[in-house]
């Protein structure tokens, strides 16, 4: 049996993660059991304390043991820590020197959501791709330089260490990770009996893209705005140096360093986040929005829509506007 530690973090924790986490890797014990076969997990919930007290004294977790009685596990499941994320790994810091040691004895570890933070602090993320919730992309990256977030993916698995995206995603890197660990015939079962879809992968569809103003390159900051608020237009680099007196190698560097995307991505970017606006709630067609966000290349506006989005304008259309569905 594989011995799996869902880790009980003090402070705001998800306990969707911990439950489900423990509900559904149970239930692959009672199909095994259910074919004749022997149960494959077995699971402990494992804190620092016999009590955890979440949201305010709302819930209360009991840990099957504590950390200190753990010698040895397969697969440390780490679930989202809410609150401010350095905060969260000094309360929990007895955990990180626990964690490195068994992924050194062979175990694997798993970070749900942005329990990326948590499992990055560990230093184990160094030069790994991750992923987490697209929201705090921004942060991760600026908290963790050498991680390689990989923000439009929703599952990560690299040298034995696995990361998911946004919240509820948890649960497709749990449908993997069963494939992986008991089989696809098992992992189509707990996709179907939880109705979780399968061979999800990404999260593109859902992010919404926030530009990263949290630096203090002023120059930087007023060719955001100026993209922002002109994005109907057709921008270009050399037309950013101009307007804001800096070179062109300059401008790319700087802003490249300050945002982590290139000029014409966040150009790009900027522009689909409209076109995506008026495709959710607009009764425009796809070529009036493209012409509204400054696009006039019609395979141009299409191959940049689907890179961002995972789906090309239409699909996006059909999947978050209900009334022009109607219509069509």
């Amino acid at each position: 049996m594989k011995h799996v530690s869902i880790l009980i973090p003090q402070g705001h924790t998800s306990l969707v993660n911990i439950e489900g986490t423990h509900q559904i890797l149970s239930e692959v014990n009672i199909l095994r059991t259910g074919m004749g076969k022997a149960p494959l997990f077995d699971i402990q919930l494992v804190g620092l304390s016999k009590e955890t007290s979440q949201r305010d004294g709302l819930f209360t977790i009991k840990p099957d043991c504590l950390l200190k009685d753990v010698s040895r596990t397969d697969l440390i499941i780490i679930p989202a820590i809410h609150g401010q994320f350095i905060e969260a790994v000094e309360t929990n810091r007895e955990f990180l020197p626990w964690i490195v040691k068994q992924f050194n004895n062979g175990a694997e570890v798993a970070s749900l959501c942005i329990g990326s933070f948590f499992l990055a602090a560990t230093g184990l993320l160094t030069g790994k791709q991750c992923a987490t919730h697209w929201r705090f992309a921004n942060e991760f990256r600026a908290l963790y330089p050498e991680v390689n977030l990989v923000d439009d993916k929703i599952i990560t698995d690299d040298d034995g260490i696995y990361t998911s995206g946004g919240a509820y995603s948890y649960l497709n890197l749990l449908v993997y990770m069963i494939e992986k660990y008991a089989g696809r015939d098992i992992a189509i079962l707990i996709s179907k009996a939880f109705s979780i879809d399968f061979d999800r992968t990404v999260q593109s569809p859902f992010i919404i893209f926030q530009g990263q103003k949290a630096h203090e390159d002023d120059t930087v900051k007023k060719a955001q705005e100026y993209i922002e608020k002109n994005f109907e237009e057709k921008i270009t680099v050399d037309q950013l140096a101009d307007t804001f007196a800096v070179g062109r190698r300059s401008l790319e560097r700087r802003f490249k360093k300050a945002t982590c995307n290139t000029v014409t991505e966040y150009i790009q970017r900027v522009k689909i986040e409209a076109a995506k606006k008026d495709l959710e709630t607009g009764r425009k067609n796809v070529l009036e929005v493209m012409y509204d966000v400054g696009y006039s290349d019609v395979k141009a506006f299409r191959t940049i829509f689907r890179k961002i989005t995972g789906l090309s304008p239409i699909e996006y259309r059909n999947k978050y506007n209900k009334e022009m569905l109607v219509l069509d």
